[in-house]
């Protein structure tokens, strides 16, 4: 079997780390199924700058020896303004441009979890924005019909709970997207391009181990009001958050090759 790729952009290696376990763990990946690439580390490493024009990976070949595609979580904002972002997001959000233009020419099997709803979604030409950010916690969320009918979500409850965190959303899709997940605070939680291009704005690829880690690194990045950390890590321990899981291992079964 190729082993899938799981893209990570956070330069915190600690978080890195735990973002590898929870997805291992989670989508249910055996030794040498999935392997990382560092897209931070690799924008650092000496290689040619990248930015318009100028790709850092030949993402054609890197494909070619995978199964398929996750995207993880990032302290990116896709919708912020240009002039507020730092060199390296410059960086990360062109080399993930590229990135999907050769899956799409060539119908990669992609999941992006959060950050991937602004990657997918801005490349697909989706209006990303601050409208529907949501506070860290656990949500309730609901299966549309196109989503019943789909094979990602097989096996998911029609209604089910979710963490969320994120201050960029999808305010308006494309006319060639479709909706499979929809909450009320967010109306587009997971929409799929294609037959085979998925993103999520909740997260499959997260447990209770690792939200409370990821609240405890970024108390102050704006995810949460930190006066309030012990009665949200409450609210956290008492959730029951058992099927998005369900979505990053259907992913994984459909997809291996």
């Amino acid at each position: 079997m190729l082993p899938f790729l799981l893209i990570q952009t956070r330069a915190d290696d600690a978080v890195a780390a735990d973002e590898l376990r929870s997805t291992t763990e989670l989508g249910g990946f055996g030794a040498g199924e999935l392997t990382t690439l560092r897209l931070d580390r690799v924008l650092d490493a000496g290689r040619p700058a990248s930015g318009p024009g100028v790709a850092a990976l030949d993402w054609a070949a890197v494909l070619a020896g995978h199964s398929g595609v996750i995207v993880g979580g990032s302290p990116f904002n896709s919708s912020d303004p240009d002039e507020l972002k730092s060199g390296l997001q410059v960086s990360v959000e062109a080399e993930l441009g590229r990135l999907l233009d050769v899956v799409m020419d060539r119908d990669v099997p992609f999941l992006g979890a959060c950050y991937g709803v602004g990657t997918l979604g801005a490349h697909q030409g989706a209006h990303v924005d601050a409208t529907y950010g949501e506070p860290a916690g656990a949500v309730t969320l609901h299966v549309t019909e196109a989503g019943r009918q789909d094979p990602l979500l097989a096996g998911v409850e029609p209604r089910f709970t979710a963490f969320v965190g994120h201050k960029e959303a999808i305010r308006a899709l494309p006319g060639h997207a479709e909706v499979l997940v929809a909450g009320e605070a967010c109306p587009v939680q997971m929409f799929r391009i294609g037959a085979h291009q998925y993103a999520t704005q909740f997260h499959p690829e997260l447990d209770l181990e690792g939200l409370l880690y990821r609240l405890e690194i970024y108390a102050d990045h704006g995810y949460y009001d930190p006066a309030e950390a012990e009665e949200l890590f409450a609210r956290v321990r008492a959730a029951t958050v058992t099927e998005p899981r369900k979505v990053l291992d259907n992913f994984r079964r459909r997809y291996a090759r």
